[in-house]
């Protein structure tokens, strides 16, 4: 088909639509506002459920005892009296679990604020790690140093002090987010009050627990303390966790640490108490030049 044929086909068929209005240019109407919902309609909009008042809802239908139920719930955060559909949650259960879920997905692949970490004046190193998914699928790589990291920290920390703090994003961002302006400044006036040496402290991203032994190996301190993201749940996902160690090194396991946990104003211990106890516990640590397993035994045998 030639160009004169196509042409005058497209201008017969706009011929036929001028006839019947549809290339008008007169405006669409404006869309009209939904209309209230009449009685007995089906309303698909379900309040927010995740405040505070759904939360503690009792979701069982009729229950024998209420009051005794209600008291129950009220003890813990475990997902009690929710009630079912048939054999299925409730759909104010389900949003609520799935926001929840929402939550931690948030916190374990989130990012530290840069802000919080330039606060305190804290460097960043990073593991062998190379991003968020190798980090979950590879937890050795989090335990170990990159090769630049190993260099910055030579060059830039202080060597043999008595007590080097690091900071680890660990599986949750939001932890170190919302606790680190709060925990940080209590430990560190509470080992400069007692006259206890610091090292220079910095920020490993990608990190787990078991880097303090590479940590320990190029600073050479006698307590190193770690500050890093715990695992988020479905009630808590920005708890904190400070684990230490004596003399950190190869070889050295969890047995060989402590760790104070939970710490979040969401539940747990407050940040600002929990700053006090990792104050006291290197204190222990370096009174009995032991941690873990080892300083239990020290401390017992002492008492």
């Amino acid at each position: 088909m030639d160009q004169a044929k196509i042409e005058a086909i497209v201008q017969a068929v706009l011929a036929e639509l001028a006839k019947t209005g549809a290339t008008s240019a007169a405006p669409a109407p404006a869309p009209s506002a939904p209309s209230p919902a009449a009685p007995g309609d089906l309303v698909i909009d379900l309040p927010d459920p995740t405040r505070p008042e759904a939360r503690r809802a009792i979701g069982v239908d009729h229950p024998y005892d209420l009051e005794g139920l209600r008291n129950l719930a009220a003890t813990t955060t475990a997902r009690l009296a929710v009630g079912r559909a048939g054999p299925r949650p409730k759909t104010r259960t389900l949003l609520l679990f799935q926001a929840d879920h929402g939550v931690t997905q948030d916190a374990i692949y989130g990012e530290v604020n840069p802000d919080v970490l330039k606060q305190f004046d804290l460097f960043t190193v990073q593991t062998q790690v190379r991003d968020r998914q190798e980090y979950l699928l590879r937890p050795d790589l989090g335990r170990r140093l990159s090769d630049e990291a190993k260099r910055v920290i030579a060059e830039r920390c202080v060597k043999n002090p008595q007590v080097q703090i690091v900071v680890g994003d660990g599986l949750s961002a939001a932890a170190i987010n919302n606790n680190l302006p709060q925990i940080f400044p209590v430990i560190t006036q509470g080992l400069k009050a007692a006259g206890i040496r610091m090292g220079t402290p910095f920020f490993i991203k990608f990190a787990r627990v078991g880097v303090i032994n590479d940590v320990n190996e190029i600073v050479g301190a006698d307590v190193v303390v770690i500050l890093i993201g715990e695992r988020p749940g479905l009630g808590v996902a920005d708890a904190l966790s400070a684990y230490m160690g004596w003399r950190p090194g190869p070889g050295k396991t969890d047995a060989h640490r402590d760790v104070i946990c939970m710490i979040t104003a969401n539940g747990g211990t407050n940040p600002l108490e929990g700053g006090a106890y990792v104050v006291e516990l290197i204190k222990k640590t370096l009174k009995y030049q032991a941690s873990g397993v080892e300083l239990k035994l020290k401390s017992a045998g002492a008492g």
